[in-house]
């Protein structure tokens, strides 16, 4: 099971900032073990979705270029305090993680 996401939403004036910290490895699979030389197999994050009240207002697809447990802040008008933010990822592997944060 994946590990808890970190997240914080916060107004700023007439806009949401949301902040996330998505704990992940992030291989790219070109990375050699150092104690068997090895390569570590490939297992990063491939789609981030982030919803509003249910509404979708992100949706991206990244790769293993990524660094370990990558950080993702973005800033969305037309959200207000009280609102329900919910950040999910999905990996190569099949694992999925989901946070959920109001508004502040």
């Amino acid at each position: 099971m994946a590990e808890p996401m970190r997240i914080r939403a916060t107004m700023a004036g007439d806009v949401a900032d949301v902040k996330v910290l998505m704990n992940h490895p992030m291989e790219t699979g070109l990375r050699k073990d150092a104690k068997t030389g090895q390569l570590v197999p490939a297992h990063f994050i491939q789609e981030v979705t982030t919803t509003i009240n249910g509404a979708a207002v992100l949706n991206a697809e990244i790769g293993g270029g990524v660094s370990k447990n990558p950080y993702l802040g973005f800033k969305v008008k037309g959200a207000k305090a009280g609102d329900k933010v919910v950040v999910s990822w999905a990996d190569n592997k099949g694992d999925k993680n989901s946070a959920e944060a109001t508004i502040s």
